[in-house]
């Protein structure tokens, strides 16, 4: 099953789209896709078809069988962020399945910690290396030893693109497409107001995924000629529970009713703008906050509960977890990998209801499971 896209005449949006499907490509940043000139009444399809419930699966139906007993290292950025936590639980999950050894190493957010986490992971001597939410960019010298052993590596959110990362040894970058989540996200926000967002935008200079998911809701506020972008705000993730209420506070003095949304690159920026925007006097209708991932437990209460929240194009993050081991998998048995990746999800209080939402997060109910069990033959 594969995602196309159609051509709008009407003129007033314009942007690039792509929706991803099973084995599709991401294209490579400086050379998009399609051009799509998209009206407000197809940006409104286009959200209506990314908050749609229940869609089968769509990804690998074969594979090789578990390549038993392997050690695989865990290298996370930071095990504060829930978008890597929930994927290293889908890791852990799918790993005792497959029947795999798995140790967790835990970067906490910084260069050093990256660098002994790595180098821990590297005198473990595993069979395979799964990173999670670490910019390559950042770690191309420690991983040098890694691929001079030939040691097989994939990652979550490693890299700008889904699919193999050009100039590095990750095989596959699992990861929902991440431009076209970003877009997604800035369309429900251009969508929900009429074309009248006052918008700013939360990021983290940091991550090369931050900065293209960021770039391109950026793009589509622009586009709008109603809109209006009032400010990229770059806030480190590892320091957003210190540095947020007082960026919250400056935003709401420089632009008062003016700031109508809030688009962020991880639902955590918006664990510390709520309380400071209810502190203000705020009401919870009158900043609506919309994320580009990751779809954590905290968002999902306040989208269910309507307090500031209204969206978040949230990431199947346990069926990732899933995913990177048998990516994983493919190559420890010298097969390529599969190249899914997973259609876009734009979780509302509409929908919330489904695919997982009880228990607070997007898990797909596609049997996906299953399938890969019946791949691995366990």
């Amino acid at each position: 099953m594969a995602y196309g896209t159609r051509m709008y005449s009407v003129l007033g949006f314009c942007l690039v789209l792509a929706l991803p499907g099973y084995a599709q490509p991401a294209p490579p940043p400086s050379k998009p896709a399609v051009a799509v000139e998209l009206s407000l009444d197809a940006m409104r399809q286009v959200v209506a078809d990314a908050s749609k419930h229940g869609a089968p699966w769509n990804g690998p139906e074969s594979g090789p069988a578990a390549y038993a007993g392997a050690t695989v290292a865990i290298v996370s950025e930071d095990l504060r962020n829930g978008g890597i936590l929930g994927v290293g639980k889908g890791i852990q999950e799918a790993a005792k399945t497959i029947g795999w050894n798995t140790k967790i190493y835990d970067a906490g957010g910084t260069p050093a910690g990256r660098a002994k986490a790595l180098a821990t992971a590297l005198a473990l001597k595993p069979d395979g290396v799964i990173l999670v939410g670490i910019d390559v960019k950042e770690i191309q010298a420690q991983l040098a030893p890694f691929e001079e052993r030939k040691v097989p590596m994939v990652g979550w959110h490693v890299g700008p693109n889904a699919g193999p990362i050009v100039g590095s040894p990750i095989a596959m970058n699992v990861s929902t497409n991440p431009l076209d989540v970003a877009r997604i996200t800035a369309m429900a926000a251009v969508v929900a107001s009429e074309g009248r967002a006052g918008v700013v935008v939360f990021t983290d200079s940091n991550f090369e995924i931050a900065m293209a998911k960021s770039n391109a809701m950026a793009d589509v506020i622009r586009a709008c000629k109603g809109c209006r972008l009032l400010e990229i705000k770059d806030v480190a993730i590892s320091k957003s529970a210190e540095l947020m209420p007082a960026a919250t506070q400056d935003l709401l003095k420089r632009y008062g009713t003016q700031w109508t949304h809030a688009l962020a690159i991880n639902d955590i920026y918006f664990d510390y703008a709520a309380p400071e925007l209810t502190h203000a006097g705020k009401s919870s209708k009158s900043v609506n906050m919309l994320s580009a991932g990751d779809g954590s437990a905290a968002a999902f209460l306040r989208i269910r509960a309507g307090t500031f929240q209204t969206g978040t194009v949230s990431e199947p993050l346990n069926l990732h977890g899933w995913q990177l081991v048998d990516e994983l998998n493919r190559l420890l048995a010298r097969q390529p990998v599969s190249g899914y990746i997973v259609p876009v999800h734009l979780v509302t209080v509409d929908n919330i209801a489904f695919d997982g939402g009880a228990q607070r997060q997007y898990d797909p109910d596609n049997g996906y499971r299953n399938i890969y069990r019946r791949i691995w033959k366990r």
